[in-house]
């Protein structure tokens, strides 16, 4: 008996590389400082555009936090340092 389909099917083999432990970077909401104060600490800091700085912003008046960054902690955590330095809230998570 002849089916239908009579293909054949090439199996790729690839090799995934091991990644790397991603981390995130989140900022908190609070009632001090102002969204001035804040998207430019993401502009300095996380090298955000003013455009990206300010959604976040928004984000994180209205959700209460944003994940404002990703990678390795090590990278991270001077971000949240330079951050926290400034009177903001965050943790690399």
């Amino acid at each position: 008996m002849q089916t239908l389909f009579d293909t054949e099917v090439e199996v790729l083999e690839e090799d995934v590389a091991v990644e790397q432990e991603q981390w995130a970077l989140v900022v908190f909401n609070d009632d001090v400082n102002t969204f001035e104060h804040v998207i430019q600490a993401l502009i300095e800091v996380c090298k955000h555009t003013p455009e990206q700085a300010e959604q976040c912003t928004w984000i994180i008046h209205f959700k209460g936090k944003c994940t404002v960054k990703n990678g390795s902690f090590d990278e991270l955590a001077s971000m949240r340092n330079s951050i926290c330095n400034r009177g903001i809230s965050a943790e690399v998570l």
